[in-house]
């Protein structure tokens, strides 16, 4: 027989502004960190913009993998066919995001080869490839793509909004992630894993479906504490 019990912490509404609202703290801290705000009012350290490059570049090809196995999850375990689709489109355009930081770490005399992952950065990574395991549910896996995608989205964006200082050549890398497009992008990730979610959440839940609601916060928090150790890392600060 089923075993059908009520979720506690979980009322009406959407899962993900919840948590926004529960962990604002680590939220604002992964997506208004100093870096970026110094980006932001144009006092960064072009030497801190720089680090953050090279090791960004290493993560984004180790974040490839991760988004197609989040596309194999999507095609084996969603609801909705049009998932694979959004996703597909994600990652058709992390090859132009490689060759821009090529481009771009040509522009700043970086080689790229050179560039020995930092022990932050190597967790992260570490990280990643544990999402990828075939044992981590969609719901929680999806959760995590927008996570990651939504931070830099947030933060480049913030970057380029009136009143912002940020340097004439680092506008380039701002609007990469904080353009419109991208933010559609992104609430369109958001979308489906709060579809996921509040099936989750429910008020009768099938014994075992809630402690897939618990992972994906923990998911969500695990991200965003990366996020800011790499901030940091990219800073000097670890």
């Amino acid at each position: 027989m089923e075993v059908k019990k009520k979720v506690v912490g979980v009322d009406n509404g959407e899962v993900i502004e919840q948590w926004l609202r529960k962990h604002s703290l680590i939220y604002t801290g992964a997506t208004r960190h100093p870096l970026i705000l110094s980006i932001r009012d144009g006092t960064v350290h072009l030497s801190a913009f720089k680090k953050w490059l090279g090791q960004d570049y290493i993560f984004v090809r180790a974040f490839v993998p991760f988004v197609a196995s989040v596309l194999i999850k999507a095609w084996k375990e969603s609801d909705d066919i049009s998932d694979v689709e959004v996703i597909l489109k994600g990652m058709a355009a992390l090859n132009d995001e490689i060759e821009w930081f090529k481009r771009e770490a040509a522009k700043w005399n970086i080689e790229l080869s050179n560039i020995v992952p930092h022990k932050t950065n190597e967790r992260y990574c570490r990280f990643l490839e544990s999402l990828m395991r075939p044992e981590v549910e969609y719901t929680v896996a999806i959760t995590a793509l927008w996570a990651i995608e939504a931070v830099y989205q947030e933060s480049f964006a913030h970057c380029l909004e009136d009143g912002s200082k940020t340097p004439p050549e680092l506008r380039e890398t701002c609007q990469r992630w904080g353009n419109e497009a991208f933010g559609q992008y992104c609430t369109t990730l958001r979308n489906i894993a709060n579809r996921r979610l509040e099936r989750l959440s429910g008020d009768l839940l099938t014994e075992g479906y809630d402690n897939v609601l618990k992972q994906a916060e923990v998911v969500f928090l695990r991200v965003l504490e990366y996020e800011v150790e790499f901030w940091n890392m990219s800073r000097g600060d670890s």
